[in-house]
């Protein structure tokens, strides 16, 4: 089922448990801004503005502004890397030390 811009970052935030507020707070984005972006087709984000709330909501920018795509493993996997790539080295390095040790086989 195809889903718009806002109708995919309105479920997102839904599913994350954040309301409006906290989603504006975490994207340093306006309350009012948002809830356009969620209830008014008209409005189109800055590729700032749609890479930020993408972030905070662990989905990909390509999801977001793609209206016949769904939430699908690859986007989870991006998002997941996005996630990573932001963590400093010694974050990383504890990450990458944990999937060393799971994909040991006793």
């Amino acid at each position: 089922m195809a889903m718009t811009l806002g109708e995919k970052i309105k479920k997102h935030r839904e599913e994350k448990g954040f309301s409006l507020d906290q989603l504006a707070s975490k994207t340093d984005t306006s309350k009012s801004y948002l809830w356009e972006l969620e209830n008014r087709t008209s409005r189109r984000p800055s590729g700032e503005k749609l890479n930020r709330i993408a972030m905070v909501l662990e989905i990909t920018t390509d999801y977001l502004l793609d209206e016949k795509s769904g939430p699908d493993e690859k986007m989870a996997k991006d998002a997941f890397f996005r996630k990573f790539n932001n963590l400093d080295e010694d974050s990383q390095r504890r990450v990458e030390d944990m999937i060393d040790a799971w994909g040991k086989k006793y």
